[in-house]
Order: C-alpha cells, then structure tokens, then sequence
C-alpha cells in the first residue's frame, strides 16, 4: 500500500512520475478491471517505465464496471447526473479521507485560508439529487470556513442576492460557485458591480440551456457579475481531485494530478503542446480505485503544464477507445 503522505507531498514531476508507477503496479495488481483492460491491450507492467506506458482506462467503465482496488469496504458512493434513464457513472469511494485531503490541499494551494472566505453555492442541480461529489466537497467547504453567512441556495434567488450584495459591500472575501445555468438565472434576475467575490463556475448546462462556448459564457458572467474573470473548477464524479482555473479557462493541477493529451485517432499516442485531443487525466488521489483515466473532453497542453478544455467527444463511442468490450 502506498501512503497518503507520498502522494500528498509531491514536489517535483521527477518524483510525481516514480510514485505514479508505483500507483500503475499496485492497481494493475490489486484492480481486477484494470488488469483485465490492460492484458486486453497485451501491456505487461514490467514493461511500463513512464507515464506515457500507462494505459488509461476510458471513463465509461465507471459505468458499466466496479472499478475498485483492494478488497477494503466501500465507505461512499458517488454518482454522476444524467437524465431520466440513462446510465450514470458510480464511483465507490473506500477511504473518504484521501478525497477530503485532496480537496482541502487544492483549494488551499490555489485560494488559500478557507477561514478568509464566506462560501455560497448555487448548485440545484446537484442538491435535487442523491450521490453528488460536488455536493460533499462544498459542504464541507462551507463547514470548514466557519463563517454563518456560507451556505446553499436552491431557488431562492432574493435571498442569495441581497446575501451577495451586503456581504461584498461589507468588504468580505466571498466565493460564490455556481452550476453554469444557475449563474446565468441568476445574472437575467439581477446585474451586480461585485469587488469582493469571486466567481467560480463548475460548468455544465444540465439541459436547462443552450450550451455556450466558454469565451462567450464567461463575456456574459463577467458582464452580469461586474467581475474581471470568472474562475472555474474541472472535476468529475470520477476523480478526487480538481484543477482549478483563475480566469480565461486556463487550468492547473494540483502537485498530484497530471493531464496528458491523447491523439483523437490513436488513443495510445499523444499530441504535442498546443495541439487539441483527449485528455487523459492521472489523479493519484485514486489510488483505491482508478488514477489513470482517459476522459471524454476534448483540450489541449501549454508549454508550462497549464492546459485548457475545448469541448466534449460528439458521441460516448470515442475512435480509439473501442475498448468496452471487456
């Protein structure tokens, strides 16, 4: 078993890679899914001495399999959102703490004190239903901050304004992370001029609007907000880990997750920096169920390890990812 502390305490991409192979063997040898899509794929894990060996295992299993590494009980299981009747993906958390320190040292490493912050979160699509990660990672947020006025709001659009206007006024560091169509409500109910917030957007229209491409939807949310930039967060049911993006929808990672872009035509190859493909996520915060997986959006690298998300595959069949007949 590989320590929490290994993972948590990584410094530099030497010492990211050694502990990434470690966390390869270890699933490979305890993840029966895993080792099953990779002896389809003939990868033996004597073999794979870098990262760019490693074979990542398309998101859609979480949908169709138990991907879990050990035989440890399972303490929490969250779903992603789907509509009426479709499959949605379940991932089967056996150790909650390794996602809470996750969260709790990427926020830190990238906003600092949770204390110096009141949170409010407009994400009703997420509390209308059971299993949300999201949910559970800003929960505990607004507990760790200590501050009463931090708290959800479903539909209550009055009450989150007049919170929101008082509390920047006042001078108060605030964090308002919304669902993409709930900020858009939220702007077409009322324009704010906000110098003390920030607004951290998680994406995702839900089916309650048209989808936008980033640049225009943040032009709109800046505008309605009276913001400079709109902050956002790329997370998935799937990881225990989130980058975050400061503005112009340029993400980093955390010291323990690493993105790679694959080619859209060869899901084993990779692109260079700057050019579009799949991106294939390692989250070592995984390590009790999958941290190499092989997302459906579409983005590419920058020369400096920053990369930015351009889109989604058209369709769940990825060229490339044929893989899901096991």
């Amino acid at each position: 078993m590989i320590p929490h502390s290994d993972i948590f305490s990584i410094s530099s991409h030497k010492q990211f890679e050694k502990i990434a192979l470690k966390v390869f063997r270890f699933q490979y040898d305890n993840n029966l899914v895993y080792r099953t899509f990779c002896q389809y794929l003939q990868i033996d894990k004597q073999v794979v001495k870098s990262i760019t060996q490693i074979p990542f295992l398309p998101i859609q299993f979480f949908k169709s399999h138990e991907v879990v590494t050990g035989e440890n009980a399972i303490q929490q299981t969250f779903t992603s959102s789907g509509t009426t009747g479709m499959i949605t993906s379940k991932h089967l958390i056996t150790d909650i703490t390794l996602y809470e320190e996750s969260y709790r040292k990427g926020f830190s490493q990238f906003y600092g004190n949770i204390e110096d912050y009141t949170i409010l979160a407009l994400l009703p699509s997420y509390l209308e239903r059971e299993g949300s990660s999201l949910i559970y990672m800003v929960q505990d947020l607004i507990d760790l901050s200590q501050n009463p006025d931090s708290g959800f709001y479903l539909h209550n659009y009055d009450e989150l304004i007049s919170k929101l206007i008082t509390l920047d006024q006042s001078g108060q560091n605030v964090i308002l992370i919304g669902v993409t169509y709930a900020l858009l409500d939220l702007i077409e109910t009322q324009k704010f001029q906000l110098n003390n917030t920030i607004i951290m957007e998680t994406g995702g229209m839900k089916g309650k609007r048209k989808e936008l491409i980033r640049e225009d939807l943040h032009e709109q949310l800046c505008d309605g907000l009276g913001v400079d930039a709109i902050h956002s967060e790329y997370g998935m049911t799937e990881l225990l880990s989130q980058a975050y993006s400061l503005g112009g929808g340029v993400f980093e990672c955390p010291a323990w997750m690493h993105i790679l872009i694959r080619d859209t035509e060869d899901a084993l190859t990779y692109v260079d920096n700057g050019k579009t493909g799949g991106i294939n996520v390692i989250d070592l915060a995984n390590i009790n169920s999958c941290s190499f997986i092989a997302t459906q959006d579409l983005g590419k690298k920058n020369p400096n390890t920053t990369f930015e998300v351009l889109g989604r595959f058209d369709n769940s069949d990825i060229r490339g990812c044929n893989l899901m007949v096991l």
